[in-house]
């Protein structure tokens, strides 16, 4: 998945992966993180979800990072915000109502831009990138975020052979694999969804599950 890609699907607006509502296991699973009031959130890749606003709803500082301009300028053009903008460290940060978005490449964002984040919020960023890349995304990850910090991890798995990505899947094995060295890990709910899907079902899936993880930085 190269630059191009995102910013061809953005400019095409194929963007069957933005949710038009807040992700029902957000609003389930949030609180058993624990985060106290004021807590900054990193979301990586993170488009313009509507659960930022979410976040940032509950007393969270949101800290966005996505690569194409067009999805930060839609974000705040469809939140009805005025955000400011300034560089920062090669990106640029676009801020309003406690949500700052630096739009550019993630592996460009530095430790010290997320140091302040005690929270991390991810339902479309690892099932976005092929293999070679969730290693790669969780290795820089590792790099960014302190010890203690909490996060909110939804996958999507299914027999990969059946379809090709994006989104891709992403087995509760391969999570331990990436995660396990560097984060305590805790399954908080898994789910079969293929029935309330249909595009995946027209796509010939013969099972699509989600799960939900907590995970804990060490």
């Amino acid at each position: 998945m190269h630059e191009d890609f995102w910013q061809a699907r953005w400019t095409r607006n194929e963007i069957g992966f933005h949710l038009r509502e807040v992700n029902p296991y957000l609003q389930a699973h949030w609180a058993n993180l624990q985060l106290p009031a004021g807590s900054e959130v990193l979301v990586p890749l993170c488009g313009k979800s509507l659960d930022m606003p979410w976040l940032a709803a509950q007393g969270c500082r949101v800290l966005g990072v996505e690569l194409a301009a067009k999805a930060v300028g839609d974000f705040f053009a469809e939140q009805g915000l005025h955000a400011t903008v300034s560089s920062d460290g090669g990106l640029q940060r676009h801020e309003a109502e406690g949500i700052a978005l630096l739009q550019g490449d993630f592996f460009a964002l530095a430790p010290a831009q997320a140091a302040g984040c005690s929270g991390y919020y991810d339902r479309a960023a690892l099932i976005a990138l092929p293999p070679e890349m969730r290693r790669r995304y969780v290795a820089h990850l590792q790099t960014l975020l302190p010890s203690g910090c909490r996060g909110l991890l939804v996958t999507l798995d299914y027999p990969q052979e059946q379809m090709d990505g994006p989104p891709f899947a992403v087995s509760d094995a391969e999570v331990h694999a990436l995660y396990g060295e560097g984060w305590q890990i805790e399954l908080l709910g898994e789910y079969e969804v293929r029935d309330k899907n249909w595009r995946f079902v027209e796509r010939g899936l013969s099972r699509l599950h989600e799960r939900v993880y907590r995970l804990t930085r060490r």
